[in-house]
């Protein structure tokens, strides 16, 4: 497994804006929309591209074109609101989404919902803003490669060591791109110090 921790200053003032308990929920959405950009730059480096010969209003020019189909996956329903931006930057992408519910007494996972496009030999992007324990995300990355794609990569705004150790167990191969690795999961397996419950906070609910 190979870490990314972004460290641009503009990618950390939106991410300290984030952690801001006083962020109201649509400030709050646009800020994880404009994190998200960021990551998203980073996760796609490795896609394959192929020559593309244009005409600028001056002269012919030899561009760059992809040359590889991209999936997006959020996991449910904090994902969604990484779900804008990718579309955004990738633009012709297909999307699957997994839907993932918390036992808060375990604070284990379990899928409600998978919906998933063809995969084979695609670039696929596993998004969700926290990576905590990293079950959600292990259930949603083992559903993912079952169907045999090129290239899987994990997106998350914000990870905890303990999520990190658990992916890297499983899936050693698989990059994890985020903007900040915290200090622990708290008692409520929480990251801490994190910002909180990421879908509360996104949607205003409780």
């Amino acid at each position: 497994m190979t870490l990314h921790v972004l460290g641009h200053p503009l990618a950390n003032k939106i991410l300290t804006d984030l952690r801001d308990k006083n962020t109201p929920a649509a400030r709050f959405r646009e800020l994880g929309k404009q994190l998200t950009y960021f990551l998203l730059i980073e996760a796609t480096r490795g896609l394959k591209t192929r020559l593309k010969n244009i005409k600028t209003p001056l002269a012919d020019f030899d561009g760059t074109d992809l040359d590889q189909s991209v999936v997006v996956v959020p996991i449910l329903r904090a994902g969604l609101l990484m779900l804008q931006p990718a579309i955004d930057i990738l633009q012709d992408v297909s999307i699957g989404y997994i839907g993932m519910e918390r036992d808060e007494t375990t604070a284990l996972a379990r899928t409600y919902y998978c919906k998933l496009p063809t995969l084979k030999g695609k670039f696929a992007i596993v998004i969700d803003p926290m990576l905590a324990t990293g079950h959600s995300a292990e259930l949603a990355l083992e559903a993912v490669i079952q169907q045999d794609p090129d290239n899987v990569v994990m997106v998350s705004m914000i990870a905890s060591p303990e999520g990190i150790r658990h992916l890297e167990n499983l899936f050693p191969d698989i990059p994890i791109y985020t903007a900040a690795v915290d200090e622990r999961l708290d008692e409520h397996k929480f990251i801490f110090p994190g910002l909180g419950d990421f879908g509360d906070r996104a949607y205003d609910t409780n």
